[in-house]
């Protein structure tokens, strides 16, 4: 028999015995590379490192050093987790799909009778986990004829619909571990004795192929690294992730809810969550009126027609909840956009080029037709407000008027203490005529145009297709969250399209009609969305001018000091600082520590000496010192605090980032 011929990455060329295996091939190169190879790619499919090549071509090793070797070593985990479950549950439990994923692994399982897999389980699952590593079981991948593979998954539904859904005449790819069977195309490390540094870390519910018509799962999360050290990195930042989930400090600091009584997906604002969104809505909108924007109201329902003329009835059906039929021939829709509503306030008198900018901006509320799997607290939600605003302009004030929302952008971050963003520019993709409106030229100057103002400015950014909204190009600013993820806070969408469609004009110096080109523009995202990134920044320690108990009195007798601590109460109130009185029925040390707790900026306690002296002992959170001050000093430092966005006051600062 022939031998086989590699082409390894670096064009070099040798000749190996058929059947020779990765492994084989690793240790012909080096002994050291042959301990860290985790699995070969032969002509870009993955082949066992204890598996026999009998046909040669483009040849690699993916070893521990690359990424992708490490989401080989998660996807044997989840191989891993099924075995364990099978010797602890043998035939109670059906399999979905098992995938690496970021961060880390998952399986869908469906226990056949009683409850589903718990949290409380898992240590029992990782003991025979760790037990089967033990064992040091090979993992070998073969082919099966389709009739072997509905044999050998009689038992187990989900696989069975997984192999009707191959063609007719395709072999099925199994990977094989000791008594345990899988459905796979290959990528696991060699053994189960590769497999160390692991943790499964929590359940969910999840439809069977992501379709809510189909039965709910239970999948089991994990994650795994090649060594312990990142295995507890990973752990110590997934605590501080949930200690910052806003969903978390929503609950303890009674900002907000959701339930099933109310709607999937529909915050319920509590008073204290309220005050902050009142709060971030009087900031934002104070800051545009100043920047030239004039706020408007308009209808959270309007004609359907006004969003099949816009075109988002034809591209964002899907996520527009259904239409109401009036009875009338009228057909009314739950808006998904403000853009054709500022569009109308724009049309309603005729413009001038002595108009123009023309800004226009509201706190505009949206819905969105979103899966109940999807919602997620206060950051993904059927119904929002959205920080929107247009410009209308001629074509020779884009770049000018685009500088300006960019500085207004910046301008807000400092005022929030946002540092870590970048700048992306968002392009569409070309081949995507479904999603984006097929106009070559218009796409071609809109992002010609976008990006040659980015470049005047002298500003940083990386470009992504695809990106864009669905008529025009837009400038994201991506910022990074506290839970090491990215999204998008801010954007600038250049739009040539809806001016077009809705026949948008403006009479010229020369008394024609033209056509001005419409800028889109958010700078604070959601309220929802901006509250929820803002909670999870601050750990749910606001600064004093966002949080919504900005003071807290506490006497240490109500009935020697009540009286001066309500009177102080009252007149911080008026002048407009939420400040509230404490007077429980309860130990002074217990009513600061729950004052701390709740992460109050100032928690002022009033004993005999404050009453004699008309002032106040102050304890500011995150410091164990107190201080003691003239009530009418505190009260000009407060307001102050306030007026300043609380950026002068580095104590908070520090106990925010834990220092």
């Amino acid at each position: 028999m022939a031998d086989v011929q590699i082409t390894f990455p670096d064009g070099a060329e040798k000749s190996f015995p058929v059947n020779v295996t990765p492994l084989e091939i690793a240790k012909s190169i080096s002994s050291s590379l042959a301990k860290k190879a985790v699995s070969g790619k032969l002509n870009g499919q993955y082949v066992g490192m204890n598996d026999a090549m009998t046909t040669g071509g483009n040849f690699e090793l993916i070893t521990k050093d690359d990424e992708e070797g490490l989401q080989l070593l998660r996807h044997s985990v989840s191989h891993l987790l099924a075995q364990a479950l099978n010797r602890l549950y043998p035939d109670q439990i059906h399999y979905g799909v098992g995938p690496f994923i970021a961060n880390g692994f998952y399986y869908d399982t469906d226990k056949v009778e009683g409850n589903q897999i718990s949290v409380d389980q898992f240590p029992e699952i990782e003991k025979m986990m760790k037990r089967i590593v033990k064992e040091n079981l090979p993992i070998v991948s073969r082919e099966i004829s389709r009739d072997e593979a509905l044999e050998m998954f009689k038992n187990d539904p989900y696989k069975i619909e997984l192999i009707n859904d191959l063609p007719a005449d395709e072999h099925i790819s199994i990977a094989v571990q000791g008594e345990h069977v899988e459905l796979d195309r290959g990528g696991l490390v060699p053994s189960t004795g590769w497999i160390n540094h692991f943790k499964l870390t929590s359940v969910a519910g999840a439809y069977w192929r992501g379709k809510s018509s189909n039965p709910m799962l239970q999948r089991i999360y994990g994650t795994a690294f090649w060594n312990a050290d990142d295995l507890d990195a990973e752990m110590k930042r997934r605590a501080e992730a949930k200690e910052r989930d806003h969903r978390k400090i929503g609950a303890d600091q009674d900002l907000f809810f959701t339930s099933q009584e109310v709607g999937s997906g529909l915050a319920v604002w509590m008073p204290n969550g309220a005050a902050i969104r009142r709060t971030l809505e009087r900031y934002i909108v104070d800051r545009e009126v100043q920047d030239g924007y004039q706020h408007v109201y308009t209808p959270v329902l309007s004609n359907l027609n006004l969003y099949k003329q816009s075109g988002h009835w034809d591209h964002y059906r899907d996520d527009m909840f259904p239409p109401m039929d009036m009875g009338d021939g009228e057909f009314l829709e739950l808006r998904p956009m403000n853009c054709p509503s500022h569009i109308m306030v724009y049309k309603h008198h005729q413009r001038s080029y002595r108009d123009l900018p023309f800004r226009v901006a509201e706190l505009g509320m949206m819905h969105r037709y979103e899966k109940s799997g999807a919602l997620t607290g206060l950051s993904r939600v059927r119904e929002m407000t959205l920080n929107d605003g247009h410009t209308f302009v001629m074509l020779d004030q884009i770049e000018d008027e685009f500088k300006k929302i960019l500085q207004l952008m910046v301008d807000v971050y400092k005022d929030f203490d946002i540092t870590d963003y970048r700048f992306r520019l968002s392009y569409r993709d070309p081949k995507n005529t479904e999603k984006y409106f097929d106009d070559d030229e218009m796409w071609e100057k809109a992002q010609r145009m976008l990006k040659g103002a980015m470049d005047d400015m002298g500003l940083e950014y990386f470009e992504a297709e695809g990106e864009a909204a669905f008529y025009g190009p837009k400038l994201d600013v991506q910022i990074k969250t506290a839970l090491g993820g990215e999204e998008t806070l801010s954007t600038i969408q250049l739009d040539f399209l809806l001016p077009e469609r809705f026949d948008v004009t403006y009479v010229g110096s020369d008394g024609e009609l033209h056509r001005p080109v419409m800028i889109h523009r958010g700078i604070i995202s959601t309220m929802e969305r901006f509250t929820a990134y803002l909670t999870e920044m601050y750990k749910g320690a606001f600064p004093t001018w966002l949080a919504p108990h900005q003071v807290r009195i506490i006497p240490v007798n109500r009935e020697a000091h009540g009286e001066f601590a309500q009177a102080l109460t009252d007149r911080l109130v008026k002048q407009g600082i939420r400040a509230d009185y404490d007077g429980r029925n309860e130990k002074l040390g217990y009513l600061i520590r729950n004052a701390q707790s709740l992460k109050i900026p100032y928690t002022l306690v009033i004993g005999d000496e404050e009453v004699s002296n008309d002032t106040v002992t102050i304890r500011r959170f995150g410091s164990r010192d107190t201080s003691v001050k003239s009530v009418d000093q505190f009260e000009t430092d407060l307001l102050a605090d306030i007026a300043n966005h609380s950026r002068a006051l580095d104590t908070l600062e520090k106990a925010v980032k834990g220092e």
